[in-house]
Order: structure tokens, then C-alpha cells, then sequence
């Protein structure tokens, strides 16, 4: 039987409304590269990303869903298993904005149903297009009142420009990972000293979340 050859494995969903741009952010992320006439997505797809974090080797299944209506009823039922949800806006689009409070409500209840009202997925609000300065309509604000009101963490990109990629997909692992060591912990503490060498340090998992959310905000387009 073959070794796997990853430590964790992660799955990250990007949802929200036709040409926002998610497929640019998955594309820049995996390959580097940016397409200016990509064609919106047919269905689902996915990309697989693999990273080093602190000694550990991660494997993301990054999901990326098409945003016309008729398509909904597909995506909801990823929703099941995944690690991270990512909410993604157009800051040059006012609807794509005002239709995240239906995705973030849908959100909300099927992971209530998959989940049996344990709502352990992060969820992500990404205002994409952050390099469009003179046509932008949906300021900063109002995507991190939004954020704040969802309990969603909250980055502005660029796909185009490279703004804040990498850093939204490391935030995500820390995070994740915070999360694990942290209900590991509880789960394990008559099992001490068993876990040593494959343990993380929450303080600097979450450490590094806060300082990368502090640099996106003001390093932001």
C-alpha cells in the first residue's frame, strides 16, 4: 500500500454570484496565471494546491462552483466536508455584493443540516477586483461590516494584480489547522505526551492569522 504523501487534507469551497471571479482566484493561486477572457464556469471544478506549513505538508481541493442560478441547487450539496466556504464579490458590482446575504442564509443552513447544528466551517467574505480603484461601488466597510455580522473572516483580492492570494489561502490553512490542535487538545488531554511531534502551537497558528489580517488590511488595494 502506498504512503500518502500529504499530512492534512483540506477542502476549500468558493461560491457567489457569475463572473465575480472566483475561477480567476483559484487559477492564480494553483498556476500563477490570469486570464483576461476566462470563460465562466460550467458546473463544478476543482483544483488541487499543495503547501508547507510549519514542517506539514497540506493538500487543499479548492472548489470552484458557477454562480448562475441554475446551478445552486449543485453547489449546496458541496457544501458537505468542507473545511472553508469562500463568499466572493465583485467590488465593481453592487448586485454581487447585496445577493451574499442570501449565500451566506443558504450557507447557514445547509451546513446546520450536513453538520447536525455543529457549524465548524470557516466562512470567508473576498472582495475581488480590488485593483479596479476608479470603479469601485462597495467600499471596504461595507464587506467587513457584512463579515462581521456573519462571524466570516474577511480579505479584499486581486486575481488580476496578484493582491492578497497567497495570503487568503495561508490564513485559511493557519486557521484551520488552529482549529484542529485547538478540539484535538480538548479531545486528547489524558493522552499526554502522545501527540508531541505532530503537534502545533495555537498561540502562533492564530499569531500568524491576526498579523496576515493585519497586512491585508494595509496592504489592500
Amino acid at each position: 500500500m502506498s504512503q500518502r504523501s500529504y499530512d492534512h487534507f483540506f477542502k476549500v469551497l468558493l461560491i457567489g454570484e457569475s463572473s465575480v471571479g472566483k475561477s480567476s482566484i483559484i487559477l492564480r493561486y494553483t498556476d500563477n496565471s490570469f486570464d483576461e477572457n476566462f470563460v465562466s464556469t460550467i458546473g463544478i471544478d476543482f483544483k488541487i494546491k499543495t503547501l508547507e506549513i510549519q514542517g506539514k505538508t497540506i493538500k487543499l481541493q479548492i472548489w470552484d462552483t458557477a454562480g448562475q442560478e441554475r446551478f445552486h441547487s449543485v453547489t449546496y450539496s458541496f457544501y458537505r466536508g468542507a473545511h472553508a466556504i469562500l463568499l466572493v464579490y465583485d467590488i465593481t458590482q453592487a448586485r454581487s455584493f447585496s445577493s451574499l446575504a442570501t449565500w451566506l442564509r443558504n450557507i447557514e443552513q445547509y451546513l446546520y443540516l450536513f453538520q447536525h447544528a455543529e457549524n465548524d466551517t470557516l466562512k470567508y467574505i473576498v472582495g475581488n477586483k480590488c485593483d479596479c480603484t476608479e470603479l469601485r461601488v462597495v467600499q471596504k466597510k461595507e464587506g467587513e461590516q457584512i463579515a462581521e455580522k456573519f462571524m466570516a473572516e474577511f480579505f479584499e483580492t486581486s486575481a488580476k494584480m496578484n493582491t492578497n492570494i497567497d495570503s487568503l489561502f495561508k490564513n485559511i490553512c493557519y486557521k484551520i489547522l488552529a482549529k484542529k490542535q485547538s478540539e484535538k487538545s480538548n479531545k486528547s488531554e489524558d493522552l499526554t505526551g502522545q501527540n508531541d511531534q505532530n503537534s502545533y502551537s495555537v498561540d502562533s497558528l492564530l499569531m500568524y492569522t491576526n498579523s496576515s489580517i493585519n497586512r491585508m488590511s494595509s496592504n489592500c488595494c
